[in-house]
């Protein structure tokens, strides 16, 4: 069994409704949940031009490899109506694998850790209420540290 990290986030519709739809999907599909961090509202990020997103982080531990994981969570995304048509634009949800174990995985469908964690408030805050001392497997730094070297930060508000 490995221990996997996703990032739930959502800016359109019901989102705190689209995430609890997206967590008993997870924990259906992907693997037991082990904890989930608080919600946070977050400004978007990248694109910034729509609403705020609500954000959480969850750890499950799960029998799939990390292609099963990606295919899976994708079709969940799909299920509760996902629409992938601009890059980091509004959806319904979006979940995102952060960190599978210790694993370093650098292919064109998948990319773990997640490329972006270390530049994300939003990421990282839930992130170290649930982990702190994790250590990210590429930068050899525990998330913690990382979050306390993020210089720009989004105002993170938990719910």
């Amino acid at each position: 069994m490995a221990a996997v990290f996703l990032l739930l986030g959502s800016n359109m519709g019901n989102s705190l409704d689209f995430l609890d739809k997206a967590g008993m999907a997870i924990q259906e599909e992907v693997g037991k949940l082990i904890k989930s961090s608080s919600r946070y509202q977050t400004a978007a990020w990248g694109k910034t031009d729509q609403p705020d997103f609500i954000n959480q982080v969850l750890k499950l531990e799960t029998s799939l490899r990390p292609l099963e994981v990606l295919k899976t969570i994708l079709g969940i995304e799909r299920k509760l109506g996902r629409e992938r048509t601009e890059k980091w634009g509004s959806r319904t949800i979006d979940i995102d694998i952060l960190f599978y174990d210790q694993e370093v995985v650098a292919s064109s469908e998948l990319t773990i850790p997640h490329p972006y964690l270390q530049q994300r408030a939003f990421t990282l805050i839930p992130l170290a209420e649930l982990e702190p001392d994790f250590v990210h497997p590429v930068f050899k730094k525990t998330v913690s540290e990382l979050l306390d070297e993020l210089e720009s930060q989004l105002e993170v508000k938990k719910l």
